[in-house]
């Protein structure tokens, strides 16, 4: 005999049901998924959004981005190179307020945020994310033992590092596709790591970063004469060629593999377009700047990729994706270069801006930035509001509803921008002020129209001081609003502007944060 269910019975299975769907309703508008992808030294005018030519370059997959989101043309890096700009993306926070001052980490350095300081991956993991970290990882492996030859051992387990801040997996290069090591990192290990072996018979590649021939760099092998040495550990050995395709591979099997009704987090890190310019050789010759051209395809490809997955899962409404890069492109304009190829071939890898990556300059730190998130920002916008890539992470604090610790704790430097991507009306500026730091160490000051570069002595630049960036070093002021390319120093005409940035720089740089004004330090 069949037994019906009594009508309170329905009503209550109806009211679940009901709930269930306003509660995935509540998720889809309020936690979205969120994909970060930060491209690597991809400068503001390498894709047609930010206007670059389309007889020379297509980049389909970023302008589809522009096209349902919304653009802005006023973001920028906290730094002129990559570790730098990706600390502060995870944590909030500048890193020259670390021990990194100058340049980047090595391939052999140990992992350089604290793994009890809050960011974007513990923050969103404490919110009920699942989270990932595939491709370029480049802020180190392991802990520092103090001793003078400590370096970290891609023999043994690979910890503290991603997984130890929030990051549930893990797939990726050390630092980038042509460092010392050759291999790919999964979770703690070398991927495919077969035996505890030593490192040995070591291959020397060289000489230069920017040279066309170049096949590895960073680390303290590569420092005094311009060589490096990979290691031979006994794992897969990466190709160039393939590396690019085998990271969209892995970000779009991860998004794939998550479950509906969770929300994820995916820290999207390609290798592209950063040296050496390997493009697949399916896509040799597709554009007409060179092979620097092709590698841009290749990055479009891959942003094309995560797009298919999202799309092919039915989730892409639901989630928050932010296209980015770490700095502005290479631009070396009297070496005979990929980029400089292009660049005669009319690609203007930074558009109009001075300068490029190392910089203290505009081309340095003024990045394409897009956002698309189909249920809450407007499509086809564009935001000329002025943010930092360190804005990310208070922004996404307040998307998920976390309540920031005091300035002085964490996310010292991130300013909530999430008015600015949904396009909310009369809503006030994120940030009146932001700081910018050359890869020499220079400090440069944004606020209104004003630029302030603080310049040092170049006997003071401890490391990494290029001859080539003397000019960078003097103290200048521009007024970026009605002179973005930098052409005329207006620090003579305007001295009370001089003296009123001056003193901002040193309150926000002593006093250890600028989300909030801190108290003058007496010295």
């Amino acid at each position: 005999m069949k037994v019906r269910p009594r009508p309170l019975r329905q009503r209550a299975m109806r009211f679940l049901l009901l709930l269930a769907l306003f509660v995935s309703s509540a998720f889809a508008a309020d936690t979205p998924n969120i994909v970060i992808i930060l491209a690597d030294d991809y400068g503001y005018g390498s894709a047609g959004c930010y206007g670059a030519d389309g007889k020379l370059v297509q980049t389909p997959n970023i302008d589809r981005l522009a096209n349902e989101g919304r653009r802005f043309t006023d973001a920028n890096t906290t730094s002129s190179v990559c570790s730098p700009t990706r600390y502060s993306v995870v944590t909030g926070r500048y890193c020259w307020r670390t021990s990194l001052t100058h340049e980047v980490l090595g391939t052999f350095s140990p992992l350089h945020i604290e793994t009890t300081r809050l960011n974007m991956a513990s923050m969103l993991k404490k919110h009920g994310y699942q989270t990932a970290a595939i491709g370029k990882w480049h802020l180190g492996y392991g802990t520092d033992d103090g001793s003078l030859k400590w370096r970290t051992d891609y023999t043994a387990e690979l910890s503290p590092g991603p997984l130890d801040i929030g990051f549930d997996y893990h797939f990726g290069v050390p630092s980038n596709h042509g460092d010392l090591t050759g291999i790919y990192v999964e979770n703690r290990f070398v991927y495919g790591l077969r035996s505890g072996k030593i490192p040995e018979g070591m291959k020397l590649h060289g000489p230069d970063a920017d040279n066309l021939d170049f096949k590895a760099t960073y680390g303290p092998e590569d420092t005094e004469s311009g060589k490096a040495n990979i290691l031979d550990l006994d794992a897969p050995r990466r190709v160039n060629e393939r590396v690019m395709p085998l990271l969209t591979t892995k970000a779009a099997e991860w998004i794939t593999q998550q479950k509906k009704g969770t929300p994820f987090f995916l820290y999207y890190t390609p290798v592209a377009v950063h040296n050496p310019v390997t493009p697949d050789k399916d896509l040799a010759g597709q554009s007409k700047a060179g092979p620097y051209g092709d590698w841009i395809h290749e990055l479009d490809r891959s942003v094309g990729g995560v797009l298919k997955a999202l799309d092919d899962k039915g989730i892409a409404q639901d989630t928050l994706i932010i296209f980015t890069s770490d700095n502005g492109g290479v631009f070396t304009p009297t070496r005979d270069t990929v980029q400089t190829q292009a660049f005669k071939a009319g690609l203007k890898v930074n558009a109009d801006l001075r300068g490029g990556k190392h910089d203290v300059w505009e081309g340095g730190f003024k990045v394409p930035f897009i956002t698309r998130w189909p249920a809450q920002i407007p499509a086809g916008t564009v935001c000329d509001d002025m943010i930092s890539l360190a804005d990310i992470m208070a922004t996404t604090a307040a998307i998920v509803g976390e309540k920031l610790p005091a300035a002085a704790t964490a996310a010292e430097d991130s300013f909530n921008a999430l008015p600015a991507f949904l396009g909310t009306k009369d809503a006030a500026p994120t940030r009146d002020h932001m700081f910018i730091h050359s890869s020499d160490g220079v400090f440069a000051i944004r606020q209104g129209p004003w630029k302030w570069i603080e310049g040092v002595p170049v006997s003071d630049i401890k490391l990494g001081a290029r001859k080539a960036h003397a000019t960078q070093f003097k103290p200048q002021l521009y007024n970026v609003r009605e002179d973005p390319a930098e052409t005329t120093d207006v620090s003579t005409q305007h001295p009370e502007v001089v003296k009123e940035l001056s003193a901002l720089v040193n309150r926000y740089r002593d006093g250890g944060y600028s989300r909030e004004l801190p108290p003058i330090v007496e010295k």
